[in-house]
Order: C-alpha cells, then sequence, then structure tokens
C-alpha cells in the first residue's frame, strides 16, 4: 500500500473522528475523497504517510493538525446567488416582512464556506434598500460562521479572483459592488462588508451566544451529518430564532421526520420555513 492510500481499518477509524469532532458523516467508499483532501498536508506537517496522519490526528493533541484536517474535510466549493430563489424571496416577499424595525433585523449564513452567501445576502439587501430607502432604521446585522478559520480569514479579506467570481455573479453586481485590487482580483466595497461579521462556530455546540436571529440560512449543510445530529442542529436553530423566524435550508434538503418546530411554506419556486 503507498503512502498515500488509506486502509479499511485507518478509513473506519477517520470516519468515527470526523463525526465526533464536527458531525459530518462520510459514506462507506469515500477513501478516495480523504486520499485528495488530507494527501497536501503530508508535506506540510512532514508526516510520512496517511496512516501516520490519521493515527497523529486521532491519538494526539496538536490543535494546527486537527483545524487543518477539519479544514481540508469541510471546505466545499460555494457560489454566488446559489439557486438564486432565497434571494429574490428577501427582496420580494421576506424583507417587507421586516420594514420598519427599530432593532437590527439579524440574519445567520451557517457553515458560510468563503463568505458567497453571507455577502449575496448583504448584496441582496442593497438591493432592496435601493427600492425602499430607510426600510430598516435599525440596521442589519448579517453573521456568517464556519468550522474552519481558514475559511473565515478568506471571508473577513473579501477578495476574490476570476474562477470565483465567474460563479454565479453578473457583472452588473461586479461593477457595483465590487472595486479592483491586486493580481487581477477584485474586493468588495465597504458597504457590503460592513453588514457582515464572521465567527468560527461548530454546527453541534452551543449557539446561544449569538443571540437571536430574524432569518437563517443553513444551505446544502445538513446532507453531511447523521439523523441524529441534523435533528439536534434543526432544534438549536429553531431555539436562535425569533418567534416566526425564517429558515432556508438547500433545494435538496428537507427536514420530514426530524423537526416539528416549523411549518413549511412553498413558493414559486422555491420554499423555506417559518418557525411555528
Amino acid at each position: 500500500m503507498s503512502d498515500r492510500e488509506i486502509g479499511s481499518q485507518d478509513y473506519q477509524l477517520f470516519r468515527d473522528y470526523l463525526e465526533k469532532q464536527c458531525g459530518i458523516v462520510l459514506g462507506d467508499n469515500k477513501q478516495y475523497l480523504v486520499r485528495s483532501r488530507l494527501s497536501p498536508l503530508l508535506r506540510k506537517f512532514s508526516i510520512d504517510s496517511l496512516a501516520q496522519l490519521v493515527a497523529k490526528v486521532v491519538n494526539s493533541h496538536d490543535r494546527g493538525l486537527r483545524e487543518a484536517v477539519i479544514d481540508a474535510m469541510t471546505t466545499n466549493e460555494t457560489l454566488w446567488f446559489r439557486d438564486s430563489y432565497p434571494f429574490e424571496l428577501l427582496k420580494s416577499q421576506l424583507l417587507a416582512k421586516f420594514r420598519g424595525k427599530n432593532s437590527p433585523l439579524r440574519i445567520w449564513s451557517a457553515a458560510c464556506s468563503s463568505g458567497q452567501e453571507p455577502y449575496s445576502i448583504a448584496m441582496s439587501i442593497l438591493e432592496y434598500l435601493q427600492r425602499n430607502p430607510g426600510a430598516f432604521p435599525g440596521g442589519v446585522q448579517i453573521v456568517g460562521t464556519d468550522i474552519s478559520v481558514d475559511m473565515l480569514n478568506r471571508c473577513k479579506a473579501a477578495e476574490y479572483d476570476n474562477l470565483s467570481l465567474s460563479r454565479g455573479l453578473s457583472e452588473e453586481r461586479k461593477r457595483q459592488f465590487f472595486q479592483p485590487s491586486d493580481g487581477g482580483s477584485l474586493k468588495l466595497k465597504p458597504q457590503v462588508t460592513s453588514m457582515v461579521s464572521f465567527r468560527p462556530i461548530n454546527l453541534l455546540d452551543s449557539y446561544a451566544s449569538m443571540g437571536k436571529f430574524d432569518l437563517v440560512f443553513c444551505r446544502n449543510v445538513l446532507i453531511y451529518f447523521s439523523p441524529k445530529s441534523k435533528t439536534k442542529i434543526l432544534q438549536q436553530i429553531a431555539a436562535s430564532l425569533q418567534n416566526e423566524g425564517v429558515l432556508f435550508l438547500g433545494a435538496s434538503e428537507s427536514m420530514s421526520g426530524l423537526s416539528d418546530a416549523f411549518n413549511m411554506v412553498r413558493c414559486s419556486p422555491g420554499l423555506y420555513y417559518v418557525k411555528k
């Protein structure tokens, strides 16, 4: 077996470790994913093989290695305005419900990866405010969270290369909300970044310290968790929402059999959930 292969015993050990640490469940035949995500860490941490890396991360208290492994396994590609309908529903229906709010309108983007979702929310709100100036006298607070410290640092930098910018972002929005940066990349303007803050959150931990939210985006996240963890996460999200607060899940995700804390609202297209 080569240094970059992972045996069945080590794979099972790593599967158990990953689920315990962050709730993510790997399928029976995802060795290729572990190999592709973790192999680059061998040279970085001067480790000879994936078997040794697994043993070290499972049995030691090396925080740097642990964070690098979690980052590698949880980092997923994301898009601007993914699926489009949640952002259209924000502007056409949902934001109107909060007009005149004297306290801040608070929105949480969970597992925000490299920041495209919370910044897409911010741009949607700015577009709404262009047509409805003064709609939110209490201001708007968008909080993006992720388990990956590396991803959160990228979010805070708010700088994106041409490949990232080509995924779901119109030329009009590039002109309106971005400014040139070094090396041909673009950086979001302060009017966008000032609306968004970021912090590390493991979805299996408590969210109580973040306070209450009016809307939560937890999209294309639950698919990676076991049913038990999904139920726990949905229960905690419900507790973090204001009464009649709104939850968006991913287009392919459902809470059927997992939570009875929400009513589903079907739209055309898409759907969202309202806390009972």
